[in-house]
């Protein structure tokens, strides 16, 4: 899996927002300063997350981009999903919508399952967990193997 500018900006951006002490709005110019994120990039990544119903817009004095949901209940797979679209496609299609000849059908298995172990870390972990730290045992020791931390 390759993971994207776009949802790493997008996290770093939500992990910004639940960490604030105040839960006030925050400026696209803050957010970007702070996690070094362009400016016009950001902007985009943002509108994409309110569509998906993950942040909010407020305009005016006091105005900025805030959480729209509790940041708990908001997981990785959401984010990258709003930005991204499925976690696994194949050639643009989901995986069950793929469809092989007889020698190679067994290779859609394949696709399945690299979605569903994505899908046990990414849905696991929420922007809350990151905001503070802290990830769920069952995604901490997924990197306590030393062969995790080797490219291959």
């Amino acid at each position: 899996m390759r993971v994207s500018a776009k949802s790493d900006y997008a996290l770093r951006a939500l992990i910004a927002m639940a960490a604030r002490d105040d839960a006030k709005a925050v400026s696209a110019e803050e957010l970007g300063r702070q996690q070094e994120i362009p400016h016009g990039f950001l902007q985009a990544i943002l509108a994409d997350l309110r569509r998906a119903g993950i942040v909010l817009s407020q305009r005016g004095q006091a105005g900025g981009w805030r959480m729209a949901r509790d940041a708990a209940e908001v997981s990785v797979a959401d984010v990258i999903r709003a930005v991204d679209g499925p976690l696994v496609s194949v050639y643009g299609l989901r995986p069950e919508a793929v469809s092989y000849n007889e020698s190679a059908e067994v290779l859609q298995h394949v696709w399945i399952a690299a979605r569903r172990a994505l899908r046990e870390v990414f849905e696991d972990v929420s922007i809350q967990q990151l905001a503070e730290g802290r990830l769920p045992d069952a995604v901490t020791s997924r990197t306590a193997d030393e062969d995790a931390w080797r490219a291959h």
